[in-house]
C-alpha cells in the first residue's frame, strides 16, 4: 500500500508505430529525433488536400495471428494483438487457467474499424447487401479488439473498450489501474490501437481544416508549439502496457519498470472541437493527477504534452500547464513526441505513456522536432529538436480529445 492505496506497477510494454514495430525501435527513433511521417502509400490521395500520414511500415500480422483469423479482423485489431503479445513477452507473463480470471484487458480506440465499415458500405452499394462481409460487425466494434486479445491470449477477467477520442488509451490505462486498485483484477493489459489512415478519415478531418498540408516536406509537417504549425498529421498504430498489482508482480519475480501513481480525467463541457478557454479542463486533470499521486508540481521532471500541431491546442495546453504548475511550468521540460510519430488518435496516449516510462528508464527526455519559430503564446521549455539527458524520476503525460476529454497519467521510477 502507498498513500492507503494498492500500488500498480508496469511490467511490460508493446508498440506498433510509424517509427517501428516494437518499443525499442520506436524509442530509438524518438531519441534520434526522426520522423515517421511520409507520403501516403495505402490509397489514392490525389483528390485530398493532405497527402501525408504516419503509416505503419513492414508490419506482418501473421507474426501474431493465423492468416484465417487475421482476415476476420480490422487492421486496428491486428495492431492491438501485436502490442499485447509484445507486452506479455517483456513482462514474462503467460495467461494460465490459474490466473485467467484475474487477468483483464482494457483497450481504447477513437474510431475502431472505420476501414472495415467503409469497405462494407462500398460492397453493399456496388454488389448488394447480401455480399457484405459477415465479419463486418465483429471487425469494426471498438470493444472487440479486447475480445480478440482475450480469445488469442486467454484472459477472462475485466474486458472493456474505452472511447474518449484522442484520450482513449490514456483513459484506458488510468481506468485499468483503478480496476487493480479496487481488487477486481491483479493484471491488466491496457492501452489502445488505431488504424484511421483511410480516405474517409482524411476527407472528414480535411474539411475541418485541422490537418497539416505540408505535403512537400512530410518529415517537417508536424510542428507542435512552433508558430508556423498548420495542423496535425494523422497516424496509426498501437501501444499497450502490462499493469500489475505490486504484490502480484513481486510474488512472481517480475521485472518492474515503473509505477503508475497519478491519474486525472474530466471533460471541458465547452465545445465539441475547441479546447476550453485557458485550457481549464486540462489544468484540472493535471491537478487531479498530482493530487491522486500525492505530488506537488515541482515533483514532476518531464511532461509529455498532447501537442498535436494545431494552433488552438498548443495555446490551451500551454495555459493549462502554467495554471496547474505555477512557476514550475517554466522549469519543467515539455515535449510533443507527435512531432515524430504523428497523431495516433485513440492510441496516442498509450504510446506517450510508454515514452514517459522510457524517459524514466533511460534518463533521456524526447525532443519536439521541427521547432523553428517560437510562438510568443507558447513560451515554455519544449526541448527543441534534440533529446536531452536528464534524471527523470517522475513523468506526466497529457491527452486531450474531441468533445473536451482530458486524461493525465503520472509514472514514477519504482522504489520498493
Amino acid at each position: 500500500m502507498k498513500n492507503g492505496r494498492r500500488r500498480v506497477v508496469v511490467t511490460g510494454m508493446g508498440a506498433i508505430s510509424p517509427l517501428g514495430n516494437d518499443v525499442s525501435t520506436t524509442w530509438q527513433g524518438i531519441v534520434e529525433g526522426r520522423s515517421g511521417i511520409g507520403t501516403i502509400t495505402r490509397f489514392d490521395h490525389s483528390r485530398l488536400n493532405t497527402h501525408i500520414a504516419g503509416e505503419v511500415k513492414s508490419f506482418n500480422v501473421e507474426d501474431y495471428v493465423l492468416p484465417k483469423d487475421a482476415r476476420r479482423m480490422d487492421r486496428f485489431m491486428h495492431y492491438a494483438i501485436a502490442a499485447c503479445k509484445q507486452a506479455a513477452a517483456q513482462a514474462n507473463f503467460e495467461v494460465t487457467e490459474e490466473n485467467a480470471r484475474q487477468t483483464g484487458v482494457m483497450l481504447g480506440s477513437a474510431v475502431g474499424g472505420v476501414e472495415t465499415l467503409v469497405d462494407a458500405v462500398v460492397q453493399m452499394h456496388t454488389r448488394g447487401p447480401d455480399r457484405v462481409n459477415p465479419f463486418t460487425i465483429p471487425a469494426l466494434l471498438i470493444d472487440l479488439a479486447g475480445s480478440q486479445v482475450a480469445i488469442h491470449m486467454g484472459m477472462k477477467g475485466p474486458n472493456l473498450g474505452m472511447v474518449s477520442a484522442c484520450s482513449s488509451s490514456a483513459n484506458a490505462i488510468g481506468e485499468a489501474a483503478e480496476i487493480i486498485r479496487q481488487g477486481r483484477a491483479r493484471v491488466m493489459f491496457a492501452g489502445g490501437a488505431e488504424a484511421p489512415v483511410c480516405q474517409i478519415g482524411f476527407a472528414a478531418f480535411g474539411v475541418m481544416r485541422v490537418l497539416s498540408t505540408r505535403n512537400d516536406t512530410p518529415e517537417a509537417a508536424c510542428r507542435p508549439f512552433d508558430k508556423m504549425r498548420d495542423g496535425f498529421v494523422m497516424s496509426e498504430g498501437a501501444a499497450v502496457v502490462v499493469l500489475e498489482d505490486l504484490d502480484h508482480a513481486l510474488e512472481r519475480g517480475a521485472n518492474i519498470i515503473a509505477e503508475v501513481t497519478g491519474y486525472g480525467t474530466g471533460v471541458d463541457a465547452f465545445h465539441l472541437a475547441a479546447p476550453a478557454e485557458g485550457g481549464e479542463g486540462a489544468q484540472w486533470a493535471m491537478e487531479d493527477a498530482l493530487t491522486s499521486a500525492g505530488l506537488q508540481p515541482e515533483d514532476i521532471d518531464y511532461i509529455n504534452a498532447h501537442g498535436t500541431g494545431t494552433q488552438a491546442n498548443e495555446r490551451a495546453e500551454t495555459m493549462a500547464i502554467k495554471a496547474a504548475f505555477g512557476d514550475h511550468a517554466y522549469k519543467v521540460p515539455i515535449s510533443s513526441t507527435k512531432s515524430m510519430t504523428g497523431h495516433m488518435i485513440g492510441a496516442a496516449g498509450g504510446m506517450e505513456a510508454i515514452f514517459c516510462i522510457k524517459a524514466i528508464q533511460e534518463g533521456i527526455i524526447p525532443p519536439t522536432i521541427n521547432y523553428e519559430v517560437p510562438d510568443p503564446e507558447c513560451d515554455l521549455d519544449y526541448v527543441p529538436n534534440k533529446a536531452r539527458k536528464a534524471d527523470v524520476r517522475r513523468a506526466m503525460t497529457n491527452s486531450m480529445g474531441l468533445g473536451g476529454h482530458n486524461a493525465v497519467l503520472i509514472f514514477e521510477r519504482f522504489d520498493a
